[in-house]
């Protein structure tokens, strides 16, 4: 008996009532295990009760051969995308088409498929699978969402709001990637991994034939935007009425393949080069041509002054040899008997 009260005995004292949630409902009241008859509460529901509808899966992956910059974009697209899965990359000797049954087994309506070329161009797929419609971009000047420059920040799996340029309603190639990005990149309400908060936003802008990506973080204090990355340059070539093909309903007449723009600057140096070499060439003929000769100026002569005409003194005697005497008092002597005979002669 007295090990009976020692065990029953912390259960012998009445429980504390739990306080009661102002907005929860009364739960029935139900006798405790052991008979106290105290009363249980339910934990409360999550924030969001409504029921997830909109089921889009985005599928994100690449082909092989991309660079580092590519795959970290990659990953910051799926850390900002709740609704996205992953999946191992295509060989590049595989078809385009072949995604499509990739989509089906992942149970993914939606693609974002990166294509890599010459480890150097970096295309990006948008499409809506296996009916389509999809399109066809240039990925340019990407930036991560590790670089120091973006400074902002927002809660992982958030849902974002999407910022539009009036361009996007203007013409109809426009309206339509509008409404595949809609669908690509908006977080589907009450999805299990999202959050139930918007505190960041996607801005697509069209400027210089170009779509550019943006993601900024909604500060509260005074509704300004700072950047969080990733971000990047869409220049479309493309839109297919298929799922990466079929027949194309847009083509961009402003754009230049990447092969097409190195060979372009290659071409320009050359020209600069050849140039320079032109001009070398030219100068060097100048410098070899025969000089022009100017005609003689009949005023040159006007101030000349004519010089005295000196008789012509020819001379018939052989002048005689000196003799070459190395002492000099020899050569004295010599001159003193030439000065006596000359002396003796005139006299």
């Amino acid at each position: 008996v007295a090990a009976k009260r020692k065990r029953d005995g912390p259960a012998a004292r009445p429980k504390k009532r739990a306080k009661k949630a102002p907005s929860a409902p009364e739960p029935d009241a139900d006798p405790g295990p052991r008979g106290g008859g105290s009363e249980e509460y339910s934990i409360p529901p999550p924030v969001s009760q409504g029921k997830w509808k909109n089921k889009e899966r985005v599928l994100i992956f690449s082909s092989r051969g991309i660079n580092f910059r590519t795959r970290h974009l990659m990953q910051d697209l799926r850390t900002l995308m709740p609704h996205s899965k992953a999946d191992t990359k295509m060989d590049r000797k595989d078809q385009l088409f072949v995604i499509n049954e990739v989509c089906e087994m992942k149970n993914c309506n939606k693609c974002i498929f990166f294509e890599a070329k010459k480890k150097q161009d970096l295309y990006m797929w948008l499409s809506n699978t296996p009916q389509g419609p999809s399109a066809k971009f240039l990925v340019q000047n990407i930036h991560t969402l590790a670089e120091l420059k973006m400074t902002g920040n927002c809660l992982r799996g958030s849902r974002p709001l999407l910022s539009f340029d009036p361009t996007f309603d203007k013409e109809p190639h426009y309206a339509l990637l509008k409404e595949l990005f809609i669908q690509v990149f908006s977080t589907p309400q009450y999805h299990p991994k999202s959050q139930p908060f918007v505190d960041h936003v996607f801005t697509f802008t069209v400027t210089d034939e170009r779509i550019w990506f943006r993601n900024y973080q909604i500060i509260e204090e005074d509704a300004s935007l700072v950047e969080i990355g990733p971000r990047f340059v869409l220049n479309p070539i493309k839109i297919f009425q298929g799922s990466f093909g079929g027949p194309t309903l847009y083509e961009n007449p402003h754009y230049q393949s990447p092969n097409m723009h190195r060979r372009l600057i290659r071409l320009s140096v050359a020209a600069k080069f050849r140039e320079k070499q032109e001009v070398k060439e030219v100068q060097k003929i100048k410098k070899k041509g025969t000089k022009v000769l100017i005609g003689e100026d009949p005023t040159e002569v006007v101030f000349e002054t004519p010089a005295e005409e000196k008789p012509v003194e020819i001379q018939l005697v052989k002048p005689e040899s000196k003799p070459i005497v190395k002492d000099k008092k020899k050569l004295r002597k010599i001159q003193r008997k030439k000065q006596k005979k000359l002396f003796r002669t005139e006299a």
